[in-house]
C-alpha cells in the first residue's frame, strides 16, 4: 500500500495508539488523502496493527508524533485520555493551530481543555460502532455513525473528517456524551454478555455449536427490534404465560453461574415492567411475574 498522492487542504495526522479504533481511522483518513506522518504504539499487537493498516509510517514516541502532526488523533482508552492530554500540555509539546481530535465516547471537548489553552482545536469524534483492528473495519465505516462533539465554529472541521473517512456524522452536546456512550455499552457490551451466557446455557444441556441456534435468532431478534421498536417482543414475559416463566426460573436453581441466575432474573424483571408500561401486560399479570421471578409463588396451582 502506498501513500495517496496529498491533495490541497490535506492534513499530515499523527496517530497517538495504533489499537483497534486509531489503526482503523488512521488507514481511513490516509485513504481520504491525508498523510500518516507517525504513529505511537508500543504493544506487539499495536505494532502488528500499525505494520498491516499503516505501512511505511514511522512509529515514534508520543512527543514526536505530536510535533509533525496538523491533526493528532487521540485513540487511548478513557481513562488514559486526560492525562495524555495534561502531560503533553506540561511539556509544552501541543502547537497552537493543532487540531486534536480524540475518539472517546464519554468525553467532549473538555478533556481536551489544557491543550485548547494552548491553542489547539479541540474535537470528539466517536464511531458508534466494534472493532476488530483488521482491514475488515474499513468497509464497515460507511454504515458506521459518529457522535460529533466541537464548539460551533470548528463543527464543520469535524464533520467533515468524518464524512472523509465515509461515516456520517451525528452533533451531540458536550453534556449528552456519558448516556450517549452508556446507552451503546448496553446495547454492544451487554448483548455480548448474554449471548455468552444463552450459549453457555446451550453447551451446558450438550448443544455443540449454540451459535447454529443462537445467530438466526439473534439476528432477526435485532432486525425487527430495531424496524419495530418494542412492539417486536415476543416470549413468555410479554405474553404473561406465567407457567412458562415459572418453569424458568425454578430451572434457574440448576444453573451454576450466578451472573447468568442473576441476569435473567433482573432482565425478565425489566421486560415485565416495560410491558405494563406500555399495556401489552395488564396489571395483575405484570405483579404475578414481578413476584414469581422475585422468589414468590403467585399464580401457583
Amino acid at each position: 500500500m502506498t501513500e495517496p498522492a496529498r491533495k490541497p487542504g490535506r492534513l499530515g495526522v499523527g496517530i497517538i495508539g495504533a489499537g483497534k479504533v486509531g489503526a482503523v481511522l488512521g488507514s481511513a483518513l490516509r485513504a481520504a488523502g491525508h498523510a500518516v506522518v507517525g504513529v505511537s504504539a508500543v504493544s506487539d499487537a499495536s505494532l502488528e496493527r500499525a505494520e498491516n493498516l499503516l505501512p511505511g509510517v514511522p512509529v515514534l514516541d508520543v512527543p514526536d508524533v505530536v510535533e509533525r502532526s496538523e491533526l493528532v488523533l487521540l485513540a487511548v482508552p478513557d481513562d488514559a485520555l486526560e492525562q495524555l492530554v495534561s502531560g503533553l500540555a506540561a511539556t509544552r509539546t501541543w502547537q497552537a493551530g493543532q487540531i486534536v481530535a480524540h475518539t472517546s465516547g464519554r468525553f467532549g471537548t473538555g478533556v481536551l481543555a489544557p491543550a485548547n489553552a494552548m491553542g489547539v482545536i479541540g474535537l470528539a469524534l466517536h464511531p458508534a460502532m466494534t472493532f476488530t483492528g483488521m482491514s475488515l473495519d474499513l468497509s464497515r465505516l460507511p454504515d458506521c455513525t459518529f457522535a460529533v462533539t466541537a464548539p460551533a465554529a470548528v463543527l464543520p472541521i469535524a464533520q467533515a473528517l468524518v464524512v472523509e473517512m465515509g461515516a456520517e456524522p451525528i452533533v451531540l452536546g458536550e453534556a449528552d456524551r456519558v448516556i450517549y456512550h452508556m446507552a451503546l455499552a448496553h446495547a454492544s457490551n451487554h448483548l455480548v454478555t448474554i449471548t455468552a451466557q444463552s450459549a453457555e446455557l446451550l453447551k451446558s444441556i450438550g448443544v455443540e455449536d449454540p451459535s447454529r441456534l443462537l445467530g438466526p435468532l439473534l439476528r432477526a431478534s435485532l432486525e425487527n427490534a430495531l424496524a419495530s421498536g418494542e412492539t417486536a417482543l415476543t416470549g413468555p414475559v410479554v405474553r404473561g404465560d406465567l407457567g412458562t416463566v415459572r418453569a424458568h426460573t425454578d430451572a434457574l436453581a440448576s444453573v451454576q453461574s450466578e451472573d447468568i441466575r442473576h441476569a435473567y432474573r433482573e432482565l425478565a424483571k425489566a421486560t415485565a415492567a416495560r410491558a405494563a408500561g406500555r399495556g401489552t401486560l395488564k396489571p395483575d399479570q405484570a405483579r404475578a411475574i414481578l413476584d414469581i421471578l422475585s422468589g414468590g409463588n403467585a399464580g401457583s396451582s
